[in-house]
This record gives structure tokens, sequence and C-alpha cells, in this order.
């Protein structure tokens, strides 16, 4: 028994043994530790997806949502939701809308308080709102967005000529909506565009003096039309202030004004 004790204490003292035993249990602590960290990346989480399609200022109930599991590497980078108490009786922001089995983002659900009341609340003082009539044709294929910053173009005859320039430039798009008055992008389903809103200038002391009674007045004159042009996503993050592209185009508006006052 003494000579086993003696060959077991020579064995785990010797060096060579103990370097052995210590790579071994270093492979083993890293090989656990890996798999923690696989499993973590890669084990399911649960999330709410919406069980019908739910549109801008709609409120959230219970039943509006279910949970699902899904791989939780995807949520490393999403802003998703994941907690039933975040959503319950909170509201669709205003611009967005849900799908049918779609997540919840964070930027698309609010509290009843923060929905605006209102577009008019996003229009200063001095300014007014100013909605141009438009189709699918003439928004580019439902290409312009809120908040998008476009050029309004002056399109008439002169002379008999045809006239076609930059009226207004930098100016942004408040909100895009249909015939009946609804926000085209609230909406999961297609809608048509009908009118783009805009917030001018109406002080005749103003920069730009009283664009609003300008972009008005074209509308009563014959043969003179306001069209956008929307630009790219460089122009509308760089923009500058709103402004009269084109005085001699602004003059010829005015002298227009003049005959049908």
């Amino acid at each position: 028994m003494g000579n086993l004790i003696n060959t077991f204490k020579k064995f785990f003292t010797n060096k060579n043994t103990v370097t052995i035993f210590g790579v071994i249990a270093g492979v083993v602590v890293l090989w656990v530790f890996y798999n923690m960290r696989v499993n973590q990346a890669i084990s399911p989480q649960k999330v709410p997806i919406a069980t019908r399609d739910i549109l801008a200022k709609e409120e959230i109930t219970k039943d509006d949502f279910e949970f699902v599991e899904v791989n939780s590497a995807l949520l490393k980078k999403a802003k998703v939701i994941t907690s039933a108490a975040l959503l319950t009786g909170h509201f669709v922001n205003v611009g967005t809308s849900i799908p049918k089995g779609g997540m919840f983002y964070t930027t698309q659900v609010v509290e009843e308080k923060e929905i605006p009341d209102s577009i008019l609340d996003s229009i200063p003082d001095g300014y007014t709102l100013y909605q141009l009539k438009v189709d699918n044709a003439t928004t580019f294929a439902n290409s312009i967005y809120p908040g998008n910053r476009i050029d309004l173009y002056l399109e008439t005859k002169e002379d008999n000529k045809y006239v076609f320039g930059k009226l207004v430039e930098s100016i942004e798009v408040l909100a895009v909506r249909d015939a009946q008055g609804q926000d085209v992008f609230d909406s999961s389903s297609t809608r048509t565009p009908a009118w783009l809103l805009f917030a001018v200038p109406s002080d005749p002391k103003s920069e730009v003096g009283n664009l609003h009674g300008l972009l008005i007045n074209i509308e009563r004159i014959p043969g003179m039309a306001v069209r956008p042009v929307p630009r790219n996503r460089k122009y509308t993050s760089e923009a500058g202030a709103t402004h009269i592209a084109n005085d001699q185009l602004r003059a010829l508006v005015e002298a227009q004004i003049r005959l049908y006052d």
C-alpha cells in the first residue's frame, strides 16, 4: 500500500505530469468559456410581434401582439422592444405603422403624450401651412417623404414659350397626404399621394417675403403650376434655409398676380 501511495506521489509531483494536467485544465476552461459565449449568442429569446396591422396613432393592447422565439444574435444591433410592459397601453408613432408579424422597434412606439396633436404644432411663428396638390406621377411614384428637402419649380408659358425653372429651393416636406387627408406612410397598405404639406413664410418682412401668398396666387393664375422636384439624401442633410432660387421667375409670377387682382 505504501509503495502505491509513493508511486502516486511521484506521478503527481513530476514536472511533466503537472505541465500536462495544466494544459488539459486550460483547454477545458477555454472550451467551457467558449461554449458559454456561443450559447449566449445564439440562444433563442422571446420577442413580441404584431398579430395585426397596427396603424399610426393606434393604441397597442395585449391582444395586438404575441411572443415568438428569435435568435438573440439578431437583436444585438436592432432596437427591438422585448417587454410586454413597454407595449401595452402605448401607441404607434406618427409617420409609421407596424405590419402583422412585424417586431416593435423603439422608434415606433411612444406614450400617448408624445403623439403630436396636429401637424400645426410643427409650424413656427410667421409661417403658414401650404399644401400642394400632387399625384403619383408628380411625386415620382410616391418617392417624396416627410422630412425630405426638395425644390419647387414653376411651370408656365411666356410669349408662347414654355418656361420651367426652379422657383423655391430647399423646402422641407412636412407630410404627404392622400385624398382623404390620411398620411400616406402611416399605413402598411398602399395609399396614393394627393397633397404635399409645407410650412412656408407668410410674413412680408421675412427674408423670402410672403412665400405663402406667392404660392397660393400661382394656383389661381391660368397656365401656371408648381411642380415638386425631389433631391438626394445629401441634399436634405446639407440643405440650407428655404429661399427664392430665381428672382426673374418671381417677378414673372408677381406681374401675373397684378393682372388678376
